[in-house]
């Protein structure tokens, strides 16, 4: 008997056990790596870091760095804004690094075509132009791409001039830069700029005829599936190379109504973007978005008050920002991941936010959401004040009697106007009733005529209508 206790408490430990595997909460997937480096892969629209491998390690950024020189251009300048050439922007750059604009002192382009330039096939002379054009000259444009950087949060890197070229104190991190690409690529015209395979290029003085510019871009140009390099996901990106900077590289995907951002910096030829595939793959297979509205309930639903700061609110008076969402691997369930409920706001929260919530996952990041409360002007308008009440308290009471009595009056006249409704619309139906049955009499007696008439014995059909008309007289 004591064998038999023994084996069954066995039996119910192991059992136990296998639950607690069955239900324990998916790890966060590992299983990948890059040859580069440096590298992350983030999900655009929470932030979460999906990989990283070495992405506080600083690394000089070669040309992916015109990424941030688009974005600053984009946000100061109009595209028809036309952009002259100086001599010191066509010249003034390192030995070995090209003209591939062919262009010289005094050719002007406008700041779109400049853009093109500048992330398709990477000009030197571009960047400089622009910069120019847009901070009145490079160090002046320098300035504003470093506080471009402290606006985004990125602590770790440094830039002394618009293309990437070398630079002592020229840097970035693999998150610094991801940071960067998410800005860029929320900018609608970017992408577009990014995602284009070619561009033509007005005539310059060298170029009387104009000049077609390609994407240097593997991952985005390729379209033949038997291509290493195909990844029918990639939508834009930028490419880098120094012998100090190796290859570098950014990417930007968008797959299933997901957003993901790759960066790969000191990578190898051709092997970098495979590095940049890979990791998007990763992101996109092993992770999904779950949106926090429907999910979170915690301060926005039930009947207990949340006390925020200070101050304390009905959970009907909050809401979450609409289109937050978390990152998680695939198969994670949204109450498995916890959250911190966070009152003192950071810089440039937005208008009406009380408090921001941060999620995590096994203590990763994996999104935020703003909780709002409602307008208060709304809530206002919604329920009298206190003084309001008191001031009517009294007339409401003395009115009270009268207001019965008029109520009698009232629901009388309201059921004698209900009954005349209701036979007025009975008697329209009964009409309507009848004036569908005559018509559908007479179709029927129209199509039996018809029908008699081509058999030939219509005469018999119009007889036998005639002995009706006149029983139907004498009845």
């Amino acid at each position: 008997m004591k064998r038999r206790i023994k084996v069954l408490l066995s039996c119910v430990l192991i059992c136990q056990l296998f639950l607690m595997n069955v239900y324990a909460k998916p790890d966060w997937p590992s299983d990948t790596g890059i040859q580069a480096e440096a590298g992350i892969v983030i999900d655009a629209d929470t932030g979460t870091v999906i990989f990283g491998q070495n992405i506080h390690a600083a690394y000089p950024p070669a040309s992916i760095t015109k990424i941030l020189t688009a974005l600053i251009v984009l946000e100061n300048s109009d595209l028809t804004d036309m952009v002259t050439f100086s001599k010191d922007s066509v010249y003034n750059v390192e030995e070995g690094s090209g003209n591939k604009l062919n262009v010289t002192n005094g050719d002007t382009l406008s700041v779109e075509d400049c853009l093109y330039s500048l992330i398709l096939h990477s000009c030197n002379q571009a960047a400089n132009a622009l910069a120019e054009h847009v901070g009145g000259s490079r160090e002046g444009f320098v300035k504003m791409m470093n506080d471009k950087l402290t606006e985004l949060g990125c602590t770790e890197s440094h830039f002394e001039n618009p293309s990437g070229l070398n630079g002592d104190t020229q840097h970035v991190t693999a998150y610094d830069m991801a940071l960067i690409a998410r800005a860029a690529y929320n900018n609608k015209k970017l992408v577009e700029i990014s995602s284009a395979v070619s561009h033509k290029i007005p005539p310059t003085a060298n170029n009387p005829e104009g000049l077609t510019i390609y994407n240097e871009h593997r991952l985005v140009k390729t379209t033949d599936e038997s291509s290493e390099f195909y990844y029918p996901a990639a939508v834009a990106g930028k490419t880098g190379y120094l012998i100090k900077a190796g290859n570098t590289l950014v990417t930007y995907a968008e797959k299933d109504g997901r957003r993901l951002i790759s960066v790969i910096l000191k990578g190898s030829p051709r092997q970098y973007f495979i590095d940049g595939k890979n990791l998007l793959e990763f992101g996109f297979t092993q992770f999904e978005n779950l949106p926090v509205t429907g999910n979170e309930t915690e301060y926005t639903a039930g009947d207990t008050p949340v006390t925020i700061g200070t101050k304390s609110y009905q959970p009907s008076d909050l809401e979450l920002e609409p289109d937050a969402a978390v990152t998680v691997p695939k198969g994670a369930e949204f109450s498995e991941i916890d959250r911190e409920l966070v009152t003192d706001l950071p810089a440039g929260s937005p208008k009406g936010a009380v408090a921001l919530i941060r999620y995590t996952y096994n203590d990763r990041a994996v999104g935020q959401a703003y909780l709002f409360a409602k307008a208060e002007e709304e809530s206002q308008s919604e329920q009298p004040s206190k003084e309001s009440s008191g001031k009517h308290e009294e007339e409401t009471k003395a009115d009270t009697n009268n207001n019965s009595q008029k109520g009698i009056g009232v629901f009388g006249t309201l059921f004698i106007a209900a009954a005349a409704f209701a036979v007025a619309a009975g008697t329209a139906f009964a009409v309507k009733k009848k004036r569908k049955e005559s018509k559908e009499i007479a179709l029927r007696k129209e199509e039996r005529r018809r029908r008699l008439m081509e058999e030939g014995d219509a005469d018999d059909f119009e007889r036998i209508l005639n002995e009706r008309r006149n029983k139907k007289k004498k009845n």
